[in-house]
């Protein structure tokens, strides 16, 4: 089973890394996982605590769109964590690519966020 994965990279503003990841582990996250948004993975860059990541899952690329139209123009989004999210972000890129089911989950269980977490609080 093909599914489609969204990455996305992000530059932000110096020395904003850690209240980036604060946002998104506790506000960011949680909304996706309630709008039925599949998160693979988040986190800063092992080289640069100002370079990020976010990857997520879709069945398919009408369901990705599909899906970010809503996620983005509910409520819990825009008076959420919308604007502490994008005052953060100098540069924004976005690859979309297709994967099988088991290299998503290898991507996501080669992930341990809790060490991420730690290294970030």
């Amino acid at each position: 089973m093909t599914r489609i994965i969204e990455i996305l990279m992000y530059t932000l503003k110096p020395g904003s890394g850690l209240d980036f990841h604060r946002i998104m582990q506790n506000v960011s996250v949680p909304l996706h996982i309630e709008a039925g948004i599949d998160v693979v993975s988040y986190g800063g860059s092992l080289h640069d605590c100002d370079s990020y990541h976010l990857i997520r899952s879709y069945e398919s690329e009408s369901h990705r769109l599909a899906s970010q139209d809503i996620f983005y123009a509910s409520a819990a989004w825009k008076l959420g964590p919308r604007a502490d999210i994008i005052s953060r972000i100098e540069v924004s890129t976005t690859t979309v690519m297709a994967f099988t089911q088991d290299v998503i989950d290898a991507i996501r269980a080669s992930v341990d966020l809790s060490k991420a977490d730690a290294q970030s609080a």
